[in-house]
């Protein structure tokens, strides 16, 4: 089976999107003294909260690693690869809550990465004006990730 239909193939992508925020505020609103300002969205990955949060973010993973290789077609491949990388990336951070330490963060960084990466090579399939959106949006979340990364203790 293969997916060839742009618009047929962005609609997971969006679906999954749209879920898992959510899925994150509703996490956020049952987990009891939880703060956006003060917490990482991972913490949602412990306590009262951790199954729904770490189950939905592995099966988030695991469904956008199929599309991407459904869509491989339509895709191209450099695309294909970094979604699919999203994929497991998200599949790592579901399997490996942050209280893991390393093996979280690892898969955290690299799946901000890959999310960054497969934003700007999405511009390849999609027309202008969002084309030049999505090189822009890219960019952006490198940048912050790259200065959270530079102001924050791992």
């Amino acid at each position: 089976m293969r997916i060839e239909n742009r618009t047929l193939l962005g609609a997971p992508f969006f679906a999954g999107a749209a879920q898992f925020i959510l899925v994150i505020v509703i996490a956020e609103a049952r987990y009891p003294g939880y703060n956006v300002a003060t917490n990482a969205v991972s913490n949602l990955g412990v306590g009262p909260t951790a199954l729904l949060y770490s189950a939905w973010i592995a099966v988030c993973g695991a469904l956008a690693f199929i599309v991407s290789l459904l869509g491989r077609r339509t895709l191209g491949t450099s695309l294909t690869a970094t979604l699919a990388a999203v994929g497991a990336c998200a599949v790592g951070v579901g399997l490996f809550p942050i209280r893991t330490s390393a093996p979280h963060y690892i898969f955290a960084i690299a799946t901000h990465v890959f999310v960054a990466a497969s934003v700007i090579l999405s511009s390849r399939v999609l027309r202008p004006p969002l084309s030049h959106f999505s090189v822009g949006l890219g960019m952006i979340a490198l940048i912050a990730l790259a200065l959270l990364l530079m102001h924050h203790d791992l």
